[in-house]
C-alpha cells in the first residue's frame, strides 16, 4: 500500500516548533541555518523564542513552518530514509504544498523560504487591513455554503477558500460579504459561523495582485521536476511537470485550498497512509475526519523521525 507525505499551513506554528529536531540531528539545524541565510535574519531565533504574535505574521508563519517540514525530511534523509524509494505522493495545505515541494526537489530550501517570504508579504499587502474577512463554516452542505457566499457578494468577493473536510468549509472575502454570508450559514442550518482573526482574506479574488507577485516571483527561480508527484490543492490531482506545478502554484493564491478532495484521492488511489511532516497535527486530523480507512502519523519531533524510520523500513 502506498505512502503520501503532507506538509501543515499557516495556524500549525509554535513557538519552539522543530528545535527538538535541530538538536538531536545536524542535518535538520542545517535547514535553519540555510532559511536564516536565504531571508538574512534569524528566523530560528524566533521560531525557537518567539514572541508568537511576531512568528504568527503571515511573512514569518510561512517559511518558518516551512522551515520545520523541511528540518524533519532532512533527518529522515540522514538515517537512510529516501522519499523517491518510500513515498508515492506529496501534498501540502497551502502554503505546505511549497514545503511539499521543496522536500521533492522542485525547488531548494533557500529558494523556497525567499518565495515563502515573498508570498507572505504579497498576500497581506493584497488587501488594506480590516477590508478583507475569513469565516469558519461548520455543519453545512457545500452547496448551501456556495449559494450562501454567492447571495452575500452581489457586487464583492466571497467564495469558499478552503473545503477542510469533516464538515468544515472556510470563506474568504470582502468583510462585509463575508459577515453576510457567515449570518446566512446559520440561517441555512449551519452549527457554527466562526469569524476568523486571520490578517487578509486569503484565497480569494481579492488576492489577485499577490498571484501576479508569485507568477513572477516563481519565473525567477530554478524549479526541478519533483521525485514524487504533488498533488496540488488547486485541483487535487497529482503532477511531476515544472511548468504546471508553478501555474498551480499562482493559481493556489486567488483559488480554493481542495483538502477534503485530496484526501479523498489519495484514499481512492491506494494511499494506506498519511505522514503529516513538520509542526502540528493538524492535518492528521482532518484526515481522519474525511477518510477513517486511511491511516496518520506525524513527524515533527526526534522521536517521531524514529518511529517513521522504524514503520517506513
Amino acid at each position: 500500500m502506498a505512502v503520501a507525505f503532507t506538509f501543515p499551513g499557516q495556524g500549525s506554528q509554535a513557538v519552539g516548533m522543530g528545535k527538538d529536531l535541530a538538536d538531536a540531528f545536524p542535518e535538520a539545524r542545517k535547514v535553519f541555518e540555510e532559511v536564516d541565510d536565504a531571508l538574512g535574519e534569524k528566523l530560528s531565533k524566533l521560531i525557537w523564542e518567539g514572541p508568537e504574535e511576531t512568528l504568527t505574521l503571515t511573512a514569518n508563519a510561512q517559511p518558518a513552518l516551512m522551515a520545520v517540514s523541511l528540518a524533519a525530511i532532512r533527518a529522515l534523509e540522514a538515517r537512510g530514509f529516501s522519499l523517491k524509494d518510500k513515498v508515492s505522493y506529496v501534498a501540502g495545505h497551502s502554503l505546505g504544498e511549497y514545503s511539499a515541494l521543496a522536500a521533492a526537489g522542485f525547488v531548494s530550501v533557500a529558494d523556497a523560504a525567499r518565495l515563502l517570504r515573498v508570498r507572505g508579504n504579497a498576500m497581506q499587502a493584497a488587501v488594506p487591513a480590516g477590508e478583507g474577512a475569513m469565516a469558519a463554516i461548520i455543519g453545512l452542505e457545500h452547496a448551501d455554503v456556495e449559494a450562501a457566499c454567492a447571495e452575500a457578494a452581489q457586487s464583492s468577493v466571497c467564495q469558499i477558500a478552503n473545503d477542510n473536510g469533516g464538515g468544515q468549509l472556510v470563506i474568504s472575502g470582502a468583510r462585509a460579504a463575508v459577515e453576510l454570508a457567515a449570518k446566512l450559514c446559520i440561517e441555512k442550518g449551519a452549527k457554527r459561523a466562526l469569524m476568523l482573526q486571520v490578517s487578509a482574506p486569503f484565497h480569494s479574488a481579492l488576492m489577485a495582485p499577490a498571484a501576479a507577485t508569485m507568477r513572477e516571483a516563481l519565473a525567477g527561480v530554478r524549479k526541478n521536476a519533483p521525485v514524487v508527484p504533488v498533488v496540488s490543492n488547486i485541483s487535487a490531482t497529482p503532477t511531476s511537470d515544472p511548468d504546471e506545478i508553478a501555474r498551480r502554484l499562482v493559481e493556489q493564491v486567488t483559488g480554493r485550498v481542495r483538502w477534503r478532495e485530496t484526501v479523498e484521492w489519495f484514499g481512492a488511489n491506494g494511499v494506506s497512509t498519511l505522514y503529516e511532516v513538520g509542526a502540528g497535527k493538524v492535518l492528521s486530523g482532518l484526515a481522519r475526519r474525511i477518510n477513517r480507512d486511511v491511516a496518520t502519523a506525524a513527524v515533527g519531533t526526534a522521536a517521531d523521525v524514529e518511529a517513521a524510520l522504524a514503520a517506513l523500513a
